[in-house]
């Protein structure tokens, strides 16, 4: 614990808390002092000005991070018949009905991500108490109910993440590995502020995006400078 205080310590000295960064330039210091021995993923993390209590200020989506997000993701799909030799065939790590339901009621959730055909919606809709509370329950809004389970599976393993505002107007997301070249975490971060942009409820008012800092999984946070997100 004493090691990774004093790595935590040092990937934070010179870094003005104050100080709101331009992006290119905060994801080149998180990258110069990401010294885990693992490859750390780079987190973005919005403050907007919604009240997620009320209907119509809640924020959903999903954005396709144009580079990836740099790790395995293990999809899960509710299927039967040709739907489910479609996901299989498509690349998804467990596939079943009521097989997969009663797999999932017992705890055992070993994926990321689940995807439903709209049939079993009535089926995997009896495992809200278990997804929900983990963000995982499929949904037509974000594209995990669907008949295209193939394109739906491959998006999840090839960088589509979701994103839902928290209690406290917070919507945050990883959008890379700090080994991901400084282009490539610009491009991403870039799509998924412009897709949270794009998901503003009818009943947000005045200013939208309060602010927004990225960090690393062992780093430092950094405050951005908004307009960078924008900026080519």
């Amino acid at each position: 614990m004493a090691k990774i205080a004093k790595r935590v310590a040092k990937s934070r000295e010179g870094i003005d808390r104050d100080k709101a960064y331009p992006l290119g330039e905060a994801l080149a210091l998180l990258k110069e002092r990401a010294s885990a021995k693992f490859d750390e993923t780079v987190e973005i993390a919005m403050n907007l000005g919604v009240d997620p209590r009320h209907a119509d200020q809640m924020v959903r989506g999903v954005v396709n991070l144009p580079n990836g997000t740099g790790r395995d993701v293990r999809v899960a799909v509710f299927a039967r018949g040709a739907k489910a030799d479609e996901a299989k065939a498509a690349g998804a790590d467990i596939v079943g009905a009521e097989d997969l339901v009663d797999i999932v009621q017992k705890g055992q959730i070993d994926f990321d991500r689940c995807i439903a055909t709209p049939d079993l919606m009535p089926l995997v809709g009896r495992l809200g108490k278990v997804l929900g509370p983990r963000g995982m329950m499929p949904n037509p809004k974000v594209g995990t109910v669907t008949v295209d389970v193939a394109a739906a599976v491959k998006a999840s393993k090839g960088g589509a993440v979701e994103f839902r505002v928290e209690k406290a107007g917070i919507v945050h997301g990883g959008v890379g590995k700090a080994s991901f070249d400084l282009k490539a975490l610009e491009e991403n971060v870039r799509a998924f502020a412009d897709a949270v942009t794009k998901a503003k409820p009818a009943g947000a008012k005045g200013n939208y995006i309060k602010k927004v800092s990225v960090t690393s999984t062992m780093g430092p946070g950094l405050k951005l400078d908004i307009a960078s997100l924008t900026a080519s």
